[in-house]
C-alpha cells in the first residue's frame, strides 16, 4: 500500500512539475491503479510484489470501481450544468438585427402590418407560456420562430410516449425528460437568437405573482381549471394581458383576456369550473392530433398581433373551432358585473 501511495504521489508531482492538465494527471493515476490490479490478478498469492502492493486484488478492484463511479457522476453533473446553463443563460443581443436575423425575419418585415418596428417589438417582448403540452408545444415553436426575444415556459410534467401523437415539440428520445427542457432544446435549435427560460415546476399561488411580473404577455395552455383560474387571477392583478385556449376531442376555443384594456377576464366568461365528469381529460375522452396544433398556432398568432399591434385580435371575442365539421363560430363576450375577479375594480370598463 505504501509503495503504491508513493508511486501515485510521484506521478502527481511529475504532473504538477510538467504543468500537465488535471485530466492527464488523473489518467496517470488510473493507469497505475489498473496496473496494480492486473498484477494482483496475474501473480500468485503470496508473491512479494503482491504483498508489497496490498496483497488482495479485491481491494484495488473496489478502488478502481469507485474511481469510475466518481468520474461518471462528475461527468453527469457537468452535462446537467451545461444543459441548464444553455437553457437559462441569456443570449447577448444587440439593439439592431444581425444580417442573419434580417434574412430570417424578412417575411415579417415586408408585411406592412409588422415591418421593422413590429419585428423589433417582438425582439423586445417577454412572453410566458403556461404549459408545454398540446397547446403550449405549437405556441412555443411559433413564438421562437417569430423571434420573440424572451420566452418563459413553466410545466412540471415529463415527456411521455402518449404525448407524442400531438405535442410535436417533443421527440421520441425526449421521453422521460422534463417537458420544459425538451421544449427549450427544440426552441434553441430552431432559433438561437431567442432567450428561453424553462421552469420545471407547477405554477402555484406563492410564485405566480413574481413570475408574471417578469413578462409582458401570458399564454395559458393548461389542461385543468384550477391552474386556469390562478393564471387569470394573477394576470388580472398584474394587469398582464392573457391569451387562453382550451380543447377537447375535436373542438377548441381561444380568446384574449385583458381587463386593463377593456375586455372581460376569463372568470367573466367562465365564472365556475364545470363538474369534472362533464369535462373529461384528453386521456379519458381523446383528442385528434392536429387540433392542438391549430389552436396553439392561433395562440402564437394572437400573441404576435398583440405585440406588434397588427390587425384585430380576439379581445372581447371567443373563437370556437369545430374540427370535425370544419366550422368556426365567433361569440362576443362581456365583463360580468358580479365577476369574482375583476368586477368593481375599474379595469374592465371599455376603453
Amino acid at each position: 500500500m505504501i509503495m503504491v501511495g508513493a508511486m501515485a504521489a510521484a506521478l502527481w508531482g511529475i504532473g504538477v512539475a510538467m504543468k500537465a492538465p488535471y485530466q492527464a494527471r488523473w489518467t496517470m493515476l488510473a493507469i497505475l491503479l489498473i496496473g496494480v490490479t492486473m498484477v494482483h490478478i496475474i501473480l500468485p498469492t503470496g508473491h512479494a510484489l503482491r504483498m508489497a502492493t496490498g496483497g488482495d486484488a479485491r481491494l484495488w478492484g473496489m478502488i478502481v470501481a469507485f474511481g469510475f463511479l466518481v468520474w461518471g457522476y462528475r461527468r453527469f453533473l457537468a452535462g446537467l450544468r451545461a444543459r441548464v446553463a444553455a437553457n437559462e443563460a441569456p443570449v447577448a443581443r444587440s439593439e439592431t438585427f444581425s444580417a442573419t436575423e434580417l434574412d430570417r425575419y424578412a417575411r415579417h418585415i415586408i408585411l406592412r402590418e409588422v415591418g421593422g418596428v413590429g419585428q423589433k417589438a417582438l425582439k423586445d417582448a417577454r412572453v410566458l407560456v403556461v404549459g408545454a403540452g398540446g397547446l403550449g408545444a405549437p405556441a412555443l415553436q411559433y413564438l421562437a420562430a417569430a423571434g420573440v426575444g424572451t420566452i418563459g415556459v413553466i410545466d412540471d410534467d415529463l415527456v411521455e410516449n402518449a404525448n407524442l401523437q400531438r405535442q410535436v415539440i417533443h421527440r421520441d428520445d425526449s421521453i422521460g425528460m422534463p417537458k420544459v427542457h425538451s421544449a427549450a432544446d427544440a426552441m434553441k435549435a430552431q432559433n438561437p437568437f431567442v432567450t428561453v427560460r424553462p421552469y420545471h415546476r407547477r405554477l402555484t399561488a406563492d410564485i405566480a405573482a413574481d413570475l408574471f411580473a417578469e413578462y409582458d404577455l401570458i399564454l395559458d395552455g393548461t389542461d385543468n381549471f384550477e391552474t386556469r383560474y390562478l393564471v387569470n387571477q394573477t394576470a388580472f392583478a398584474s394587469e398582464t394581458p392573457l391569451i387562453a385556449a382550451a380543447l377537447t376531442q375535436w373542438e377548441g376555443q381561444i380568446s384574449t383576456y385583458a381587463p386593463a384594456h377593456g375586455t372581460p377576464c376569463y372568470a367573466c366568461v367562465f365564472p365556475d369550473a364545470p363538474d369534472p365528469s362533464l369535462v373529461p381529460s384528453c386521456a379519458e375522452a381523446g383528442v385528434i392530433g392536429p387540433l392542438p396544433g391549430v389552436i396553439g398556432s392561433m395562440m402564437a398568432l394572437e400573441a404576435i398581433k398583440w405585440i406588434t399591434g397588427a390587425g384585430e385580435g380576439l379581445a372581447g371575442r371567443l373563437l370556437i373551432y369545430d374540427a370535425l365539421y370544419a366550422q368556426t363560430r365567433m361569440i362576443s363576450v362581456k365583463a360580468r358585473a358580479d365577476c369574482a375577479v375583476c368586477a368593481g375594480r375599474g379595469l374592465n370598463s371599455a376603453s
